[in-house]
């Protein structure tokens, strides 16, 4: 009999630390994650890269998808920790806004006060595109940032230079990497942005050094890490790499020569959740093999 008591009054215990263990989660899923940015550091080596660029160092932001669920404090704190950091050179990849015009100036307001030393630049994804693309791209060069709708510029540093080139969103179908890269040649180190990381394979075909995505927010709840499974290596995401919209890619993966970085967002879609997938700010240092 005492057994069975005992027994009963396990069970019911070890219920209500499962049930206390889910509402922590769900509380730090809800309340902390999606607002304790992660600075991740990540050096990418590039053996054409010019000497005078060995330890440049890029920033990247994405999806910041500005909301009720994400204010303009706390794009402003995101903002500041990136500042403080001192990159050489700051880009944005795409998805500022969800589905709302309303946000599209503070937000723009906002990141026009990120500061680096060879300026600042960005592209456009999907949510900016269905919701206002041209206002979007507006806003933020009206706020000092440049847009790189299929287009490139060139970084100089003293008598060496690379080149930034940026595309438009998959999704809607306004991509054209030729137009992007033209006038760049595959003997120098060319970087793209793209908001979307299904451009991999074309990036790699045309010799692209390395491309920096979003989109995927990383998935926003690591499925793995709640079911205590080990983490994929990287390179396995590229395999998985099929469709567009394709939403679990996240980190650094290698198809070829060709580099891939996916940023794991700022904000959030759908439910405003994250869980063991921290929003991130991106350092890549770029250094000569």
């Amino acid at each position: 009999m005492k057994t069975t008591v005992l027994a009963r009054f396990t069970r019911k215990r070890i219920e209500r630390i499962r049930w206390g263990q889910s509402f922590a989660a769900i509380l730090q899923a809800a309340m902390i994650e999606p607002r304790r940015f992660e600075v991740t550091n990540h050096r990418v080596s590039i053996s054409k890269l010019p000497r005078e660029f060995h330890g440049f160092r890029i920033a990247q932001l994405s999806d910041i998808h500005h909301s009720p669920f994400l204010s303009e404090e706390e794009i402003s704190a995101a903002v500041r920790k990136t500042n403080e950091l001192e990159p050489d050179l700051v880009v944005l990849t795409g998805d500022y806004i969800s589905h709302s015009t309303e946000y599209i100036s503070g937000c723009a307001r906002v990141l026009g006060g990120l500061n680096a030393r060879h300026g600042v630049y960005a592209i456009l994804g999907n949510h900016d595109h269905w919701t206002d693309g041209e206002m979007m791209s507006s806003a933020l060069s009206f706020n000092g940032i440049k847009v790189l709708n299929n287009e490139n510029v060139r970084i100089e540093l003293r008598d060496s230079y690379i080149w930034l080139a940026g595309i438009d969103d998959l999704m809607v179908r306004r991509s054209d990497l030729n137009l992007a890269l033209e006038g760049t040649h595959e003997g120098e180190t060319r970087i793209l942005l793209s908001h979307n990381p299904g451009i991999i394979r074309k990036a790699a075909r045309a010799g692209v050094d390395l491309v920096l995505s979003g989109h995927t927010h990383g998935g926003q709840i690591n499925w793995r890490l709640v079911a205590g499974r080990e983490e994929r290596k990287p390179n396995s995401w590229l395999r998985r790499v099929k469709r567009p919209n394709h939403r679990m890619l996240r980190g650094h993966a290698q198809l070829g020569s060709t580099q891939l970085y996916v940023n794991r967002g700022l904000g959030t879609v759908v439910l405003p959740l994250r869980y063991g997938c921290p929003p991130e700010i991106t350092i890549l240092e770029l250094v000569n093999q």
